[in-house]
């Protein structure tokens, strides 16, 4: 009995195939894979500041709070700090009602000249037409009679046609007159609404003379 048991021959381990080579070999590589992009995704992770915390360093760095209108408590801040975030805020929301009160007073300035230069402009457009008419780019009989439409503060001194003969008298009392009733300069003395008007409309009558001067001037 002992002879014939030695004599059964042993099982031998299965000959490893082809494929089940490529699947031990692929099953050992995911196995690496998998632990080296764990570990490359564990090592890229980097703390993403609180929202809390970004919204203070935007404090920090513009002056004014992150979130509202409202001074926020900051939990653990020292008193230093948060007295110094209190005065920002507190400055910061005064120049903001300070600019707002500017502005909405310069809107209602805007609204109540507009108001008033369509009260007076019917008016003023009659007196303008009346002295313009019939000298329409005539630039010599509009500035010998410019006296008539201005104001006496605006600065223009009366000529007569014998002083505008020649075109270079001609182009120095015209610039004169712009001079006079530019809206930038007219603006600067302080002019009321009614002579701003005036000076506006003179202005845009003078300049189309000009231009039609100067074509008929030179060609």
């Amino acid at each position: 009995m002992d002879a014939r048991a030695n004599n059964v021959p042993k099982q031998r381990a299965p000959t490893p195939t082809v494929d089940s080579m490529f699947a031990s070999g692929a099953q050992g590589r995911g196995t690496a894979n998998g632990s080296q992009r764990a570990a490359s995704t564990s090592a890229s992770v980097r703390k993403v500041p609180s929202a809390t915390g970004f919204g203070d360093d935007l404090s920090d760095l513009f002056g004014a709070p992150a979130s509202s209108d409202v001074f926020q408590e900051v939990e653990g801040e020292s008193e230093e700090r948060r007295r110094a975030r209190l005065e920002r805020h507190q400055r910061t929301r005064e120049r903001a009602a300070k600019a707002l009160a500017e502005k909405n007073e310069r809107d209602m300035q805007v609204q109540r000249e507009q108001a008033e230069r369509d009260r007076i402009g019917d008016t003023l457009d009659f007196e303008i037409k009346r002295w313009s008419a019939g000298k329409e780019g005539n630039l010599r009989a509009l500035l010998s009679t410019l006296q008539y439409i201005l104001w006496p503060e605006c600065g223009w001194q009366a000529v007569s046609l014998t002083d505008l003969i020649t075109g270079a008298a001609v182009k120095k009392q015209y610039r004169k007159a712009t001079l006079c009733i530019h809206p930038d300069k007219v603006q600067q003395k302080g002019a009321t609404l009614q002579q701003k008007y005036i000076a506006e409309k003179v202005f845009d009558i003078l300049k189309e003379a000009w231009n039609k001067f100067n074509s008929e001037e030179f060609f």
